[in-house]
């Protein structure tokens, strides 16, 4: 099974590159670079089929470029993952201990916090 996701059209197999959706209450169509992940209310298009979408009367048709330089991840998303690995391989803080005097019933000061009975 291919992981590639394919245009929508029927009996196209090429690969998709655009993908397009419908906003309803401005009759307008949206074709804009391929979606991140496959939704169910949005089409995903060939280049083929993308060219040749035409609306229906009265409807608008967006087309949405997409930035072709900005093909990747870019350098703000690696430091965030770096950053984020990082922070998991750092080893857990200990829990913070209990004293003998502590005694949380009494309300006793047990750090900067303190614990009142409902009495």
């Amino acid at each position: 099974m291919s992981l590639a996701r394919r245009c929508s059209r029927t009996a196209c197999g090429r690969s998709a590159v655009k993908t397009l959706t419908y906003v309803y209450a401005d009759m307008t169509a949206v074709l804009g670079p391929l979606a991140t992940y496959a939704e169910p209310h949005a089409y995903d298009l060939c280049e083929l089929h993308s060219e040749r979408l035409s609306a229906p009367r009265g409807w608008e048709v967006l087309r949405l470029v997409s930035d072709q330089s900005n093909r990747g991840p870019s350098t703000d998303d690696l430091l965030a993952l770096a950053d984020a690995v990082r922070e998991a391989a750092r080893p857990p803080e200990p829990a913070p201990t209990m004293h003998a005097d502590d005694d949380p019933q009494n309300g006793t000061k047990r750090g900067h916090l303190r614990v009142l009975s409902s009495d």
